[in-house]
């Protein structure tokens, strides 16, 4: 859990996820959002600090979920098949619920959402693969 390649990969994978979360979900998602939004709940400005302690603990949560599911097979691969599945379970699962409890989106910025999740899980779990294969950790 604290080898070398877990805390290289969970600090590449921080830093990606900030930078990736804030290009995605800062920047592009920004205008194309607009008129799907239905209850703006975004803090101005947002808590950097949180975001990347936040990104930090995501990180380390999947270099060890990926670490244990990918058996010591470490390819870009194997890293975006990962980032996929993470991706439809933050993103279409956990949005779909959200759609049907809240008034956060409509169905459609839902579906938006869940596009820029299998982006981001899939970037995260390439990277966190990489690093893996690197480092030559083979999974215990």
């Amino acid at each position: 859990m604290f080898s070398k390649s877990n805390l290289l990969a969970t600090l590449a994978t921080t830093v990606v996820m900030f930078v990736l979360g804030y290009v995605l979900w800062g920047m592009l998602a920004e205008s194309m959002m607009d008129g799907h939004v239905l209850t703006n709940i975004m803090k101005d400005p947002p808590d950097f600090v949180f975001i990347a302690l936040g990104n930090l603990i995501s990180a380390f949560a999947l270099c060890n979920l990926y670490r244990k599911w990918a058996r010591g097979h470490h390819s870009a691969k194997e890293g975006a098949e990962f980032g996929a599945w993470v991706g439809v379970f933050v993103g279409l699962g956990s949005g779909l619920v959200w759609y049907a409890t809240s008034t956060l989106m409509d169905l459609t910025g839902h579906l938006m959402d869940f596009v820029l999740y299998m982006v981001f899980f899939i970037v995260a779990g390439v990277v966190i693969s990489l690093v893996y294969k690197a480092t030559g950790e083979k999974a215990s």
